[in-house]
């Protein structure tokens, strides 16, 4: 079980634009791992720093064909846009359609350190560009139009009252 609490919407630490990481040290090696359980322990496939009020350029991710723990990521090309349904540990219960590349090149360094390059496609593409975002301070509902966040307004207004 983590020890690490999934901030919720309306949590003022999911809108701050994670720092970058100098290096990976034994800090970030136990934030990876720590970060990896509280995404297992809640049945995510992603978790970025920000969603569990750590100020760092850090996620995590595994769609199913293992783990991914990343530092500092960009997003170097992005290509053929399409729309997929989406949801967020930080909004339990929700899921809307969002417009997303469906195939990635990212750069970023591993949890050893070492920079890497990752060609992803699919839902692993959507995972990093979901995750991306939260590092950038950026949430699902910033990437949704009048009509579909009018759709889920109440259930917002909702979250914004249950206990951080």
């Amino acid at each position: 079980m983590s020890t690490l609490k999934i901030r919720l919407y309306g949590d003022p630490a999911l809108r701050k634009k994670a720092q970058p990481v100098s290096k990976i040290t034994a800090e970030e090696k136990k934030l990876f791992e720590n970060m990896a359980q509280a995404m297992y322990d809640a049945g995510g496939v992603g978790l970025a720093g920000p969603q569990v009020n750590i100020d760092k350029q850090l996620l995590v991710i595994d769609v199913g064909s293992g783990l991914f723990k990343l530092a500092n990521p960009k997003i170097l090309k992005a290509v053929c846009v399409k729309s997929g349904e989406e949801g967020c540990l930080s909004f339990p219960e929700v899921t809307v359609k969002i417009k997303r590349s469906e195939k990635i090149v990212v750069e970023a360094l591993n949890h050893e350190g070492a920079k890497i390059r990752i060609e992803a496609e699919g839902l692993f593409a959507r995972a990093l560009q979901h995750e991306i975002d939260h590092l950038k301070g950026k949430l699902i509902i910033d990437r949704l139009n009048l009509v579909d966040k009018i759709k889920i307004r109440k259930k917002l207004r909702e979250m914004k009252k249950w206990p951080k």
